[in-house]
């Protein structure tokens, strides 16, 4: 097959001089809405046709194993209570009934982690299957792999976008989607169980009491919403920063396959411009990027890391005036201060994944760039026709 830059041994390069002439049309660069359209348009798919069934067949099993998992943590959330109280009374026969009882929890709890690892990456695999297919199919049918070059766009390194952005494409989106499944329902969850063993907390000042319901409920909800407002502030740009580093990547791979085909006869070759001096610059560029890149994570490090440090221990200050003033038991502070981290992580579901939606935002705009370009080849060949007539 011939690819761009690339013939077959002993021919010549393909003569098409009217198709060249689209180079000189005018690009306008398509906005994030157009390519995520585009790419759904093309993804959507999978859960069309004859073989949608086993893809809807893996979403409610995905469901039902997201759902059991709440269940389980719910139960190890009472677990804790009834554990600790144990402990804060000494009671040693109780204790080993807590200890019987943590056995099935746990039991479930790793069964079901494992089903949720086989049934995801299952879904993600014949995803995946099915969109590259898709994009091969389109690529390599009606000599698109050829013309593509005549196409104004960001189409480089089709091979690449198949290969690698399709991968990412479709992992992620997954993992997203049942990261945000399970984190509503946890929070809705949870959030009950704060609100009744946090209750309200009454505070005195200057002989005024004030009395505030569901102080941890509302403790919590203001928290996550500071921790989203940094995070979206801080690596605001990331988006664009994936996007040029995977550009850079991917020219720095194609320059170092034509430069290694020009040497076996495979490729034409550039007699106007040094080799070595061509992929040192592209090197150049890859790494400014990844110095950006750098950047932009150890910001978003930043945020996510303190998070991770400080929430639990936010959580039990919150509980202990309760505690100190015997409203609340050493089993409800350990019981509520679980609670408090588990919510926090739900509602901070954009916080801990902004980086892998960036990521997937980036690979998403480049499978759909080349999208758009093989929808020009094709609108080309009819304009074409057309004017043949």
């Amino acid at each position: 097959m011939c690819v761009r830059g690339i013939i077959p041994s002993g021919q010549q390069a393909p003569s098409l001089p009217r198709q060249a002439r689209i180079e000189n049309q005018t690009y306008i660069s398509p906005d994030e809405g157009q390519l995520l359209k585009r790419f759904w348009q093309s993804a959507s798919g999978f859960w069309r046709g004859r073989s949608a069934w086993r893809a809807w067949l893996l979403v409610v099993l995905l469901i039902a194993t997201v759902l059991l998992q709440l269940w389980t943590l719910y139960g190890l959330n009472f677990w804790n209570r009834d554990f600790f109280n144990a402990i804060a009374r000494n009671d040693a026969a109780d204790l080993w009934t807590q200890a019987l009882r943590f056995v099935p929890l746990a039991a479930a709890s790793i069964f079901l982690a494992i089903l949720s690892v086989w049934t995801r990456m299952t879904m993600q695999r014949t995803w995946r299957e099915w969109l590259s297919n898709h994009l091969y199919n389109y690529w390599l049918e009606n000599d698109h792999y050829t013309r593509l070059r005549f196409m104004p766009g960001e189409h480089q390194t089709p091979e690449f976008r198949i290969a690698e952005d399709a991968r990412i494409a479709t992992d992620l989106p997954i993992d997203l989607t049942i990261g945000l499944f399970s984190s509503f329902f946890t929070a809705i969850t949870f959030i009950s169980v704060l609100w009744s063993v946090g209750d309200s907390l009454v505070i005195g000042f200057s002989g005024l009491m004030v009395t505030i319901p569901g102080y941890l409920v509302i403790s919590v909800v203001v928290y996550s919403i500071l921790l989203s407002a940094g995070t979206l502030l801080i690596a605001r740009h990331l988006v664009r920063v994936l996007e040029e580093n995977k550009r850079s990547e991917a020219e720095l791979r194609s320059i170092g396959t034509h430069l290694r085909e020009s040497g076996e006869g495979t490729a034409l070759e550039d007699g106007k411009k040094d080799g070595r001096q061509v992929v040192g610059g592209a090197l150049k560029a890859v790494i400014a990027v990844w110095r950006i890149y750098c950047w932009q994570l150890m910001r978003l490090t930043l945020i996510t890391h303190t998070s991770l440090l400080i929430t639990p221990v936010i959580g039990l200050l919150l509980c202990t005036p309760k505690y100190l003033a015997g409203a609340m038991t050493l089993g409800e502070v350990v019981q509520a201060a679980a609670a408090f981290v588990i919510v926090q992580g739900a509602f901070n579901w954009f916080t801990d994944n902004y980086a892998r939606l960036a990521e997937w935002a980036s690979s998403a705009n480049r499978v759909a760039s080349l999208l758009l370009a093989l929808d020009q080849v094709d609108r080309a060949r009819v304009s074409l026709k057309v004017s043949e007539q």
